[in-house]
C-alpha cells in the first residue's frame, strides 16, 4: 500500500510512522505544501496521513494552500480512504467534517496524560491504552464532528481524539514523535515554551524522552488498525 502524507513545515516529519511503514513493506509519498508540491490523485494512495504544523486552520490568507488541502482531505474521506490526522491534521479533519476549531483555554505542550473515554469501540480497545502519558504541542482544539466517536480526554483539553466512520482518526497529541524528531520541533518552536499550567520547560520535555518508545507502540497499533481497511 502507498501511504501519502501531507507536510506543513519542514521540521515536522513522519517520525515513527516512517519506520512502521518500512517494516510493513508500504511505500510513502509526500506533498510538501509549504514548497508548493502538487497533490496526487486519490487513486494513487491507500491511506492519507495529515501531519502537524504551527499555523492555524483558518490562516488561509497567509497559507492559501490550506483551501486546496481542505478540499483534498474532504475528498479522501468521501472516497473511503483511511485517514489519520495529527495535531493540525486533526483540526483540519474536524473542520472539513463540519466541526468548530478554536483556541483551547490553555496551550498544552509537553508530557501530560490522556484518558480513554467509555465510547471507544471494541475494535480499538486493544489498541488504545486506558491512560497514557503522551506528547502534546498544540494551542487550538476542536469540537467533535457530528457522528464522531470521542476517544480521549485530558485535564487540559477535553477533545483529544475522535474516530469518524471507523476509518478516519484524529489525534490532538503526537504519538509519532521520536527522540530524534522532537529535536527540530524544539529548535523551531521553543519560543512557545512560556510559563503556563500545561506548558513544560524544554528540560522537562527532554527528561521525558524515554516515553517515546511507549507512545510509538501505540501509534503502531493505530496504523495497523487503519491499514486493515
Amino acid at each position: 500500500m502507498n501511504i501519502h502524507w501531507l507536510q506543513h513545515v519542514p521540521f515536522e516529519g513522519l517520525g515513527a510512522i516512517e519506520r512502521w511503514a518500512g517494516s510493513k513493506g508500504h511505500t510513502l509519498s509526500c506533498t510538501r505544501l509549504f514548497a508548493g508540491d502538487p497533490l496526487p490523485e486519490h487513486s494513487e494512495f491507500g491511506m492519507l496521513v495529515v501531519m502537524g504544523g504551527p499555523m492555524g486552520i483558518y490562516d488561509e490568507q497567509e497559507y492559501p494552500w490550506l483551501i486546496t488541502e481542505k478540499a483534498f482531505i474532504r475528498a479522501a474521506v468521501e472516497a473511503g480512504r483511511p485517514v489519520l490526522g495529527i495535531c493540525l491534521g486533526a483540526q483540519l479533519l474536524a473542520d472539513v467534517l463540519g466541526a468548530r476549531v478554536s483556541a483551547n483555554k490553555e496551550k498544552e505542550i509537553g508530557w501530560f496524560p490522556v484518558t480513554r473515554t467509555d465510547a471507544v469501540p471494541s475494535g480499538l480497545q486493544g489498541v488504545l491504552p486506558e491512560k497514557q502519558t503522551v506528547f502534546h504541542w498544540h494551542g487550538d482544539t476542536f469540537d467533535l464532528p457530528t457522528g464522531a466517536v470521542h476517544l480521549y480526554i485530558s485535564e487540559g483539553c477535553r477533545n483529544q481524539a475522535f474516530l469518524y466512520k471507523d476509518r478516519v482518526l484524529a489525534l490532538q497529541f503526537h504519538l509519532e514523535t521520536t527522540a530524534e524528531s522532537a529535536m527540530p520541533l524544539l529548535k523551531n518552536c521553543r519560543h512557545e515554551l512560556v510559563p503556563g499550567p500545561w506548558i513544560q520547560t524544554e528540560q522537562e520535555i527532554i527528561e521525558g524522552l524515554e516515553k517515546f518508545t511507549g507512545i510509538n507502540l501505540t501509534m503502531d497499533g493505530i496504523l495497523e488498525y487503519l491499514a486493515a481497511f
